[in-house]
């Protein structure tokens, strides 16, 4: 069984930064694809970001802006999403998400979901 359990979030000021952390469990982590979502307050689930299983290939969604940087380690069983320039826009419940690896990154299905830790960015 996969377990996925987020840290790092917290409340910072815009323009300020945060590293979140997401550690999986259960299953052998590389032969996942790990991905990014969040949830603004009162608005659907959205795509954030992803990696694919030995961490040579990403994909963002146009939302972040340049400003976000996801990475994997594979010795660690770990991926993180750096996040820099943070605005109020970006205050959510950011979740850790996993998938068996998938031949299209872009592919928005992902099987396993971690319970989320929660970004709050104030103007």
């Amino acid at each position: 069984q996969v377990q996925l359990v987020e840290s790092g979030g917290g409340s910072v000021q815009a323009g300020g930064s945060l590293r979140l952390s997401c550690t999986f469990s259960g299953r052998i982590f590389s032969r996942y694809d790990m991905g990014w979502f969040r949830r603004p307050p009162g608005k659907e689930r959205e795509f954030v970001c992803a990696v694919n299983w030995n961490g040579q290939n990403t994909i963002y969604e146009s939302i972040v802006d340049g400003r976000f940087t996801i990475s994997r380690d594979n010795g660690k069983n770990t991926v993180s999403l750096q996040m820099d320039n943070l605005r109020p826009e970006d205050t959510a419940m950011y979740y850790c998400a996993a998938r068996l690896k998938t031949v299209n990154l872009a592919f928005r299905r992902y099987e396993h979901w971690g319970q989320g830790t929660q970004v709050t960015v104030y103007s």
